[in-house]
């Protein structure tokens, strides 16, 4: 992320550099965390775990479902979305407003939902 960085024409501040870090570690963990519970290999799962738990030790309080399903609503209402055509605004949005207190792949599904 560090060298990608060094090219790019702004960077975000320290904090948002290390918490998009952060977030994108805790989501490999998750997915491992789901191959291995589904290949039957329990002792790898559980190490994965571990290190998701110490990872989100040091993220931002995620938003609950009702607080994301909440901020949906309003973003959809802000928006004037009305339908599937509006799901990359909506998302952009959401991701903007709450990116780093949310799980975008929990709450793209809520998104969905929401605009179906």
């Amino acid at each position: 992320r560090d060298i990608e960085l060094r090219t790019a024409d702004s960077k975000p501040d320290d904090d948002a550099m290390v918490t998009d870090v952060l977030m994108k570690m805790a989501k490999q963990r998750r997915e491992s965390i789901e191959m291995y519970e589904d290949g039957g290999r329990t002792e790898l799962a559980e190490k994965e775990k571990a290190e998701l738990a110490v990872i989100e030790e040091f993220l931002p309080q995620q938003m609950s479902e009702d607080e994301t399903r909440a901020a949906i609503a309003q973003i959809k209402a802000d928006l004037g979305a009305e339908g599937m055509k509006d799901m990359g605004r909506v998302m952009g949005e959401l991701k903007a407003r709450h990116g780093a207190t949310l799980d975008m792949s929990k709450a793209s599904g809520l998104v969905k939902e929401a605009l179906s």
